[in-house]
Order: structure tokens, then C-alpha cells, then sequence
């Protein structure tokens, strides 16, 4: 299991001999000549680093040739420029992978799950049925091999996307051009190209600004026909096929769940996955549809928004309320809003949905330039530092796991980050409002005091649970210490693997409490998680009682 530091190791202490008192030297608290060699394993040469390279001339870097970039940076528990003091705690931020051409072998899923894996992202955008059939059965058979991790899987469903039409080759567009998209299909000429979407015309008026792939062309539109949106180009560039168009401000008078939509969310309850990731969200309405089509299927699957649409904004509160979880998609949202919008509602979504028991995720762009770059660039090192700070359940790697070239070092990078920022940060205020999202249930008390005592004894935490549920509370107050969760459902394992602070194991339950506990209690022992001498806080509560009548609550502080 991957480890946290609990501290900074500061260097050495100057002893003031008249006070008998020990001040840090606070040059010894600067990084060391050279600490972006050791925390990243390589120098880079300055100048511009854009993601040029075409897509499909990426080739995936070996393995063993990958681990060459990381050499250097300070392992969990290692020495490696004495930046760490020894860890207490494994990494707490959940990493989501999307699983592409780059990794949908069996020797890079089992690399990608030790490396810090905890969610494989399916993308129905891209592959068939088939491909994806694929990579949820390499997943499966790494559960069921693995005695202390477990990967959840989730279905990204592909929405409705507005797209052009194919083009027989690039088309070159300059600032101050006119261009036409246009309803009529099979059009692709150096001034006109067909879109996809029948009501395009009706959804735009003059002085909308129409967004190419989030913003790389932007045009503006200028007038319409009947058929078709004559525009100016605002920003050029090479106009390719099938690329994803948005209006500024607006979005498609689409369903959210389109025909393939609900033949993947089919698919998705044939295999039993753990989680559905649904696009474009625009009411809660289409979550209330879905969990009604997963009931009368007896579909056991958490539903996660992706709030990226302008219409989903003001619907947000009865959209996550809905739900049992929110991805805060950034792309396409700062495609439809002002890009100045989106850092203040990352840190809205992720309030709200802490404050109301939800997971969040945060994704796209975390690492894009690691896609083609074997270190990040130093702002997304930030990127990923703020989404933990600010409390996200996971964040979420997609082209750079998914057809990028350094996959498991993006992995590597994204679990020590969070790892540092972990170690260094304080946990995020418990929202005030948290109890009223559990409806007050006895349970939302206990989970409180178990966090105290965690945090006040340095403790961590352990639970029994058949359904998750006091775990996922648990989670919710951010205890310092982590949450074991023991569960006898292999689903409800892999299912907490989204949530923060959570390490779920699975483990049959003997009819005797005393004896589940002692079994408990020697695994952590015997895997490593935890040491002899050492306390846990023992928590017995929840919706559904195990070794105990459905009154009585309790925590017992145990030693190991």
C-alpha cells in the first residue's frame, strides 16, 4: 500500500545556549540545489512546451524505460534528499485512470494498479463494446487476484456531442475568414462543413461565439439561414474532421442520455461495474430516469454527474442531490463559460458535494502535458495540489493514461503530489452543514467523534460495513488517519475505492464479533498497514447492524 508522509524533516537544529531552547535554521528549510531534478528526474531546457505532437505518432514508453524519469523522486518512506520524514499514513486522494490504446494490456492495468491506480475509467466516446469488454474483464481478473487492492470501474458515457462533419483533408483557416457550418450532410469544402446536429441552427444566434475542440479555433457567428451559420474567424488553425463544437454560454437542446448512451448503460449493468459517469447533465430530472432504469434492473451502480454543460449551473444543488457523486469535467465547462468561471466553481462543486456526503472528482487537463512530456509542467503540479486542497474525493487522468506516452509515470506523479500536499496540509473543514445530507441519522455522530479521536490520538480508523455507508460518512469528515474499511461484498469494495481517505478490504465476517475483530486487526498487522503497540479506533454503527442491536453505537479505541 502506497504511504504518506506524516512531516518535514527540516535538517539539523541549532541549540541556543542561553535559553536551552532548539530553533529550526531557516536555511535549512529551503529546497536543495537541483530539487526539480530529484522530485521529477530529469532538467528541462527552457522554451516552450506545447502538446505538439499528433496524437497518433504517440507511441507508449516502455515500462522500464519510464521508471528511469522517476529516479529521484522521493519515494514514500525512502531517503531520497531527506525531504520526508517517515510516512504513518498512504495516500488519501483517490487517482482515476481512463484505460486507452496506451494501457489496455494486462502487464500495463496490473502496472497502472500498483502504481496508484484506484478507479479505471472506460470512455465510451472511443472503442466498442468489444474493446471495452476487454479491459472490465483484465480489471475483474486483477481483483480477484489481488489480496489487498481493488479497482472500481466506471462508465463514462459519451453525451450528446455536436460535431463536423469529415473533411477530405485540413482546412487552413486564417483570423477574419468567412466559414460556414451547415445542416446538410456530406458537405466538406474549404469554406463549408456539415455539423451533426439537426437543430445547430436554431441554437445559436448572431454574436455567439462558436468554440472549436474547447477553444483551440474560435468563430464568430454572423449570420443564419435556414440551413446553415455563416461565421468569422476569430482564432485560425486547422480545421480537421469530427471536431467537437460548443456555443459560449449555451448548450445543445439535446437529451443528456442519447440512444448509444442508454445501449452502453446497458452494457455497463450486464457487467456489473461500480460506477456510471453521465455527460452533460443538465437537471436532475436525467439522474432520477437513470436510477429508476438501474432499480427495475436491479442494478446495484452510483451515478456521478459531469457538471461541464452552462445550462447544468444553475440546477446544481437538485442535480448533486440527486446523484451520488459529481465530476467536476472542466473541458467542455470552460468551453460553454468564461475560463475565469472554472477555477471558483471547482471549489463551489467540491463544497456542495462535501457538504452534502457526495464524492467529487476532479478531471481533464490535470497532466496534458505529460501526454507527450515525461515531467509536468510546473502549473499542473499546482492543478493537482489545489483539487487535494480543497478536499476532491479522486482526480482523474484521461488522454495521459489513456493514449499518452508516459501513462505510469502521470500515475507516479499524481499519487507523490498528492502525497506531499497531504502530508503538509491540514484537513479540510468538516462543512457545517454535513449532518443534514444523512438526515441526522445516529450514525453522522459517531462518525464525528471516531474523527476526533483520530485526529485529537493520531489514530487510524476501523469499520465493518456490508454496505459502505459508514465508511462513505467516515470519508466525508476527512479523519487524519485512514479509514479501514472491512466489508464481506467484494462490489462494496471496490466501490469505496472513489472515496477519500478510504482503503477498503475485503474479508469474510465471523459470527462472532470479538473474532472478526481480532481477525481485522491482525491483517493490518500482518500486511504492513499497521504495527504492534499501535492504536485504532473500532467503529460500530450504520444503517444496518452487524454483532449489535440496530439501538446501540459504539467506538472502541483498540491496541494492536
Amino acid at each position: 500500500m502506497a504511504q504518506a508522509a506524516a512531516g518535514l524533516t527540516h535538517g539539523p537544529v541549532a541549540a541556543n545556549p542561553a535559553s536551552g531552547s532548539q530553533k529550526i535554521r531557516v536555511d535549512k528549510l529551503r529546497p536543495a540545489r537541483g530539487f526539480e531534478a530529484k522530485v521529477f528526474g530529469l532538467t528541462e531546457k527552457k522554451g516552450h512546451r506545447g502538446v505538439a505532437a499528433v496524437r497518433s505518432e504517440l507511441q507508449v514508453i516502455p515500462a522500464e524505460e519510464q521508471d528511469q524519469y522517476v529516479q529521484g523522486i522521493p519515494q514514500p518512506g525512502g531517503t531520497s534528499g531527506a525531504i520526508w520524514s517517515k510516512p504513518t499514513v498512504g495516500r488519501k486522494t483517490k487517482i482515476v485512470c481512463t484505460i486507452g490504446p496506451s494501457t489496455n494490456t494486462k502487464e500495463m492495468i496490473w502496472q497502472l494498479a500498483e502504481a496508484g491506480m484506484n478507479v479505471a475509467r472506460l470512455n465510451m466516446s472511443h472503442g466498442d463494446h468489444a474493446s471495452h469488454q476487454k479491459v472490465i474483464d483484465l480489471v475483474k481478473e486483477y481483483n480477484a487476484q489481488s489480496k489487498d487492492n481493488a479497482i472500481a470501474i466506471m462508465l463514462d458515457t459519451k453525451g450528446p456531442e455536436v460535431r463536423s462533419g469529415d473533411l477530405p483533408q485540413p482546412i487552413p483557416l486564417k483570423p477574419g475568414q468567412e466559414f460556414t457550418f451547415t445542416i446538410r450532410r456530406g458537405v466538406g469544402t474549404a469554406d463549408c462543413v456539415s455539423v451533426n446536429y439537426d437543430d445547430f441552427v436554431n441554437d445559436v444566434e448572431a454574436g455567439d461565439m462558436l468554440l472549436v475542440d474547447g477553444g483551440m479555433m474560435s468563430f464568430l457567428v454572423k449570420s443564419k439561414t435556414e440551413d446553415s451559420v455563416k461565421c468569422e474567424v476569430v482564432d485560425g488553425g486547422e480545421l480537421m474532421s469530427r471536431r467537437h463544437l460548443n456555443v459560449r454560454g449555451k448548450s445543445a437542446t439535446l437529451p443528456s442520455i442519447t440512444e448509444k448512451d442508454w445501449d452502453d448503460i446497458k452494457f455497463g449493468v450486464d457487467n456489473e461495474i461500480d460506477f456510471y459517469a453521465v455527460s452533460f447533465v443538465k437537471d436532475a430530472a436525467v439522474v432520477h430516469e437513470l436510477k429508476n432504469y438501474l432499480k427495475d434492473a436491479g442494478a446495484d451502480i452510483h451515478v456521478i454527474v459531469k457538471i461541464e454543460s452552462a445550462d447544468s449551473i444553475p440546477n446544481l444543488h437538485s442535480i448533486i442531490t440527486a446523484s451520488d457523486g459529481a465530476m467536476v469535467a472542466r473541458g467542455d465547462l470552460g468551453a460553454e463559460l468564461p475560463i475565469e468561471e472554472v477555477p471558483l466553481l471547482q471549489e463551489e462543486i467540491i463544497g456542495l458535494c462535501r457538504s452534502m456526503g457526495k464524492a467529487v472528482i476532479v478531471a481533464t487537463n490535470m497532466l496534458e502535458s505529460m501526454i507527450v512530456h515525461p515531467t509536468p509542467t510546473r502549473a499542473e503540479v499546482s492543478d493537482i495540489a489545489i483539487a487535494v486542497k480543497e478536499g476532491a474525493d479522486a482526480i482523474m487522468l484521461s488522454g495521459e493514461t489513456a493514449h499518452g506516452k508516459f501513462p505510469l509515470k502521470a500515475v507516479k506523479v499524481m499519487h507523490t503530489v498528492s502525497l506531499r500536499m497531504e502530508a503538509t496540509i491540514a484537513p479540510p473543514p468538516t462543512p457545517a452543514n454535513l449532518g443534514q445530507a444523512f438526515k441526522n441519522h445516529m450514525s453522522e455522530m459517531f462518525a464525528y467523534h471516531a474523527t476526533k479521536v483520530s485526529n485529537n490520538l493520531g489514530t487510524s480508523i476501523v469499520v465493518f460495513t456490508r454496505t459502505g455507508f459508514m465508511a462513505i460518512l467516515l470519508s466525508h469528515y476527512r479523519p487524519r488517519g485512514t479509514i479501514f474499511a472491512f466489508t464481506n461484498e467484494k462490489k462494496i469494495q471496490q466501490r469505496l475505492a472513489l472515496y477519500q481517505g478510504v482503503c477498503p478490504i475485503h474479508m469474510e465476517f465471523s459470527a462472532d464479533a470479538e473474532e472478526t475483530f481480532n481477525n481485522a486487526l491482525t491483517l493490518l498487522q500482518t500486511q504492513g498497514l499497521a504495527k504492534e503497540g499501535e492504536h485504532v479506533a473500532v467503529v460500530q454503527s450504520g444503517k444496518q447492524p452487524i454483532w449489535r442491536s440496530e439501538s446501540t453505537h459504539n467506538i472502541q479505541l483498540r491496541k494492536i
